[in-house]
């Protein structure tokens, strides 16, 4: 490929995103980063601190001391860590000192996947494949239901209904759609036609991606 083929998967909590945005990885050989993990792993930080979650100057504090190894933690995937997540992703400096992490991974050479919220718009508004993944609030709590008994949590369906329209308030000051962005709506769809979708849209914006495999 003459340039480097970043993607960036954007979309609220429970979309697909993050499922696209690692098949599109496979399918493409490419590395993929999961930027909201930066933000559990900051709010995990303040959590086994016995910080409170709300304060802007120790969670500043903690995203100015990130370090890659936080992200191997497997509490991030628990419903707590994206709880805090999206209560320390309010904050402006929070957001800016895990910026250049998030924009080194996606200048590598040949390229990368992201998924988050901002990185169609803020980390990588150079990526010549946009996506803004969607869905109805409750498909997405009914997934993201599904997932965490799955894995054994203690949950209610609606209990997550209400948290992610909570986020979806907290976050909407960071997602806003770039213009150029393609808009996948996955209500309707299985992981299959949304891959599918999300491929077909890659390969128009970049239509030289056709010979990568991973």
């Amino acid at each position: 490929m003459s340039r480097a083929l970043v993607i960036a998967v954007d979309g609220p909590a429970a979309s697909g995103k993050g499922t696209l945005a690692t098949r599109l990885g496979a399918h493409f050989g490419l590395p993929v980063l999961d930027t909201g993990l930066l933000y559990r792993a900051v709010g995990q930080r303040l959590r086994d601190a016995g910080r409170d979650l709300d304060d802007a100057g120790h969670a500043a504090a903690a995203a100015r001391g990130f370090e890659a190894g936080w992200l191997d933690d497997p509490r991030l995937r628990e419903r707590a860590a994206g709880e805090a997540a999206s209560r320390v992703a309010r904050f402006g400096p929070v957001r800016e000192a895990l910026r250049s992490f998030q924009q080194d991974f996606a200048r590598q050479p040949g390229g990368a996947v992201l998924d988050g919220r901002d990185i169609g718009t803020v980390i990588a508004p150079f990526a010549p494949a946009k996506l803004w993944i969607d869905a109805d609030v409750a498909i997405r709590a009914g997934r993201r239901y599904r997932e965490l008994t799955a894995r054994g949590e203690p949950v209610s369906e609606a209990g997550i209904l209400a948290d992610l329209m909570a986020r979806d308030a907290r976050d909407a000051p960071n997602m806003a759609i770039a213009a150029d962005a393609v808009r996948i709506d996955t209500s309707a769809m299985d992981v299959e036609a949304a891959f599918a979708a999300a491929l077909r849209a890659v390969l128009a914006a970049c239509p030289e991606a056709a010979n990568l495999r991973g």
